[in-house]
């Protein structure tokens, strides 16, 4: 009888500290958010997305966010990096000027905080657009 019931309590404690590993990985956790994308332009426009970096459903400042435009057969046009601003929001824009017609994807991806780098789940948000 006290074998079966150190069995259990063992079982809770291995329960609890399992639960409680995954909540600590995943306090550092942040997303990029696109405001009112557009989804269509034409060759000459400069594209411009707004957006902010959700954490704890707060925008946060100082989140360094990666932007990669790539063609519709993945080849990447742009890959660049930029931080939020003091207030979690940023703005991306390139020029479309020297690009051909078509579908082109752009994916931002979240790095989290400088300090939550080595624990950081990189979370990603994709906009396809139009050139025309």
């Amino acid at each position: 009888m006290v074998t079966r019931r150190n069995y259990i309590l063992l079982f809770l404690l291995i329960l609890f500290l399992c639960g409680t590993i995954k909540h600590s990985f995943a306090t550092h956790i942040s997303k990029p958010i696109i405001v009112e994308p557009k989804t269509e332009y034409s060759i000459g426009e400069k594209v411009t997305l707004n957006g902010w970096a959700e954490y704890n459903e707060q925008p946060t400042a100082d989140v360094l966010l990666n932007f990669k435009v790539s063609k519709s057969d993945d080849t990447a046009i742009i890959d660049q990096s930029q931080s939020t601003d003091q207030h979690g929001h940023f703005e991306f824009q390139f020029d479309t000027k020297d690009l051909t017609p078509g579908l082109f994807n752009i994916t931002i991806t979240s790095h989290c905080k400088e300090i939550h780098r080595p624990i950081c789940t990189y979370k990603n948000q994709t906009l396809t657009i139009n050139l025309k």
